[in-house]
């Protein structure tokens, strides 16, 4: 057998086998923990060390979801996160644009400007922050968080954008502005609709960030409860004693399947190159 036919017939059986082993990896927490949120919490007791339960149950995702705040803790959680999509967006597009597009005095060194916010800790700016908040009364409402997490989006939004802004063809902006389009209509004519993949893959990220974050969330609002996101009502539950294993396993899933279902809706944009064919070559 010579070594291309050796090498091929490992990597055919190392493939699959490596595959399959990443996706037990990553998906068995999570199935675990949808495993546990759907048992009774007597035969969970009786039986800790089961993997599969022997009667299915909804019950905890009941409780979970008739505890008092808990949906209203889910809607600020989505309010939060499609404000915070929409404006990093709508901040990030013409950034990005500029830097892939224009030409200005230190345009290469800009985009790592933005991303030098990451090198410092969450922690590091929340007094400062917090005290800037508090002056401006913008503690315990919802927009100041907003606020604070378009600023923690917008840097790599921005990097993001720019490096997908680059690899559109120069000739369909050069085709559009022949036609009559000025710089703005270019973007919303045509850049726009060829990163569509580029901008599902941003918003996903600045979602999963808004939905999932949780310091700067007690931070500002820990004294209004009204205003708690689903983070916030999950560590609630966590930290009560008499809330059983099952309902705040139910908790979890309820935080989780947002992110989830809405990875797979827009899979088909986050993998699909929309500027194949665009240009002619």
């Amino acid at each position: 057998m010579s070594r291309d036919r050796f090498e091929r017939a490992v990597l055919a059986v190392l493939r699959p086998v490596t595959i399959a082993v990443l996706f037990a990896v990553t998906a068995f927490p999570f199935l675990y923990m949808v495993m546990l949120s759907v048992r009774d919490i007597q035969e969970l007791i009786l039986d800790p060390g089961s993997l599969l339960p022997r009667r299915l149950t909804l019950a905890p995702y009941a409780d979970v979801l008739g505890r008092q705040g808990f949906l209203t803790f889910m809607r600020n959680s989505a309010i939060v996160a499609v404000a915070t999509v929409a404006a990093t967006l709508l901040i990030s597009i013409p950034g990005a644009y500029a830097v892939a597009r224009l030409r200005f005095f230190g345009r290469r060194q800009v985009h790592f400007l933005f991303l030098a916010v990451y090198l410092f800790p969450a922690i590091v700016l929340a007094i400062p922050l917090f005290v800037l908040f508090t002056m401006l009364g913008l503690r315990g409402s919802l927009p100041g968080l907003v606020l604070v997490y378009i600023a923690q989006t917008v840097p790599v939004s921005v990097y993001m954008l720019r490096n997908y802004f680059e690899s559109v063809p120069r000739g369909v902006e050069e085709a559009a502005a022949i036609d009559g389009c000025g710089t703005l209509g270019t973007i919303w004519r045509v850049t726009l609709p060829l990163s569509a993949p580029a901008l599902m893959a941003t918003g996903l990220y600045t979602f999963m960030i808004a939905w999932n974050e949780f310091l700067f969330a007690l931070l500002f609002l820990v004294e209004r409860r009204e205003s708690w996101t689903v983070s916030l009502g999950l560590s609630q539950l966590a930290g009560g004693i008499e809330i059983p294993t099952t309902v705040l396993m139910a908790g979890s899933v309820v935080l989780t399947l947002p992110i989830v279902l809405v990875f797979f809706a827009s899979e088909r944009l986050l993998t699909e190159g929309l500027t194949a064919g665009a240009e002619k070559g």
